[in-house]
C-alpha cells in the first residue's frame, strides 16, 4: 500500500473533490491521511481492481462511504456490494475484508472510544 504525504494544510478552508485526492495505481491500493486526531482517523483509498484488505478486526467501528468505483465488503461472513454514493459501518471487533471487483475509491472514517 503506498501513501499520499501531502499535509492536511493544504486541504484546510477550501473546496476539494474527494475523488481527485487519491489516484489509482495498477496492481495496488492507495492511502491518503486526511485526518489524524487521538479521537480518530479519516483516510481516502483508491484500490485497483482485484486488490483488497484481507480479514482483519478493529477496536472501534468504522464508516467507509464509496467514492468511486464498487466494493465488496464482508462483515463477519456477510458479503455486501457497495457502488459509488454508498455506506456501510463496519462494527467494532467483528472480522471484515474488503475487496475491488472493479477498481474503487473509499473514505473511512474510524472514530475512537476515550
Amino acid at each position: 500500500m503506498s501513501n499520499n504525504t501531502d499535509r492536511i494544510d493544504d486541504l484546510t478552508t477550501r473546496p476539494v473533490r474527494l475523488s481527485e485526492l487519491v489516484n489509482y495505481q495498477a496492481s495496488t491500493v492507495v492511502s491518503r491521511e486526511i485526518i489524524r486526531k487521538q479521537t480518530g482517523t479519516v483516510t481516502l483509498f483508491a484500490f485497483d481492481q482485484e486488490q483488497g484488505l484481507s480479514e482483519h478486526t478493529a477496536p472501534f467501528d468504522a464508516l467507509v462511504y464509496i467514492v468511486d468505483g464498487e466494493a465488496e465488503i464482508n462483515i463477519a461472513g456477510k458479503k455486501h456490494s457497495l457502488k459509488t454514493g454508498e455506506m456501510i459501518i463496519m462494527p467494532a471487533n467483528k472480522p471484515h475484508a474488503l475487496k475491488a471487483r472493479q477498481k474503487f475509491k473509499m473514505l473511512l472514517v474510524m472514530i475512537k472510544e476515550k
